[in-house]
């Protein structure tokens, strides 16, 4: 399994203001079937640090790739900064890839998977813990049209015996 934080503040249960989630990729639950998830630091410029703070970044189109043992997020647009005019007066290319900080060998046991399973590398979400830029990422395999309907009718049985359970509790 891969490594992922709690999500809770590890001193006295005060949370950061630092954290929030900036952006999800909801298309990726419903068309990849998720196997592992990881959370990896990005590599990013100040220009684009500031424009993920207002949430100017589009995530559903990017995946990872992994070469020469380091892993790279290609397909995620950051905005140009607002302030600092256009994207080649702040110096960066919206769409340039991101390189992402994991430890060789969780890059090791993704590539291997990837290789061995023919798997794909999806974002999940864009968030800031405790200042810095993370990004959820899955080791996912793709759901063909007839998985998608399997996958939607099984939530709904679930969803439905649940309420079930719950009406059961009630009397």
């Amino acid at each position: 399994m891969g490594t992922k934080s709690s999500g809770r503040p590890a001193g006295g249960g005060r949370e950061d203001p630092r954290d929030r989630v900036v952006a999800t990729n909801r298309q990726a639950r419903r068309n990849y079937e998720v196997l592992d998830t990881w959370e990896a630091g990005l590599v990013l410029r100040g220009g684009e640090v500031k424009s993920l703070r207002e949430s100017k970044v589009q995530l559903a189109e990017s995946f990872g790739r992994i070469d020469d043992g380091e892993v790279w997020l290609l397909g995620l647009h950051i905005s140009p900064w607002a302030t600092s005019g256009s994207a080649e007066a702040s110096g960066h290319d919206p769409d340039r890839p991101k390189k992402l900080l994991l430890h060789r060998s969780e890059i090791r046991r993704m590539h291997d998977r990837v290789q061995r399973e023919g798997l794909t590398l999806v974002p999940l979400s864009l968030y800031f813990s405790g200042g810095r830029a993370k990004v959820e990422l899955a080791l996912a395999r793709g759901r063909g049209h007839a998985d998608k309907r399997q996958a939607i009718a099984e939530r709904e049985a679930n969803r439905e015996a649940e309420r079930a359970m719950a009406r059961r509790r009630r009397r």
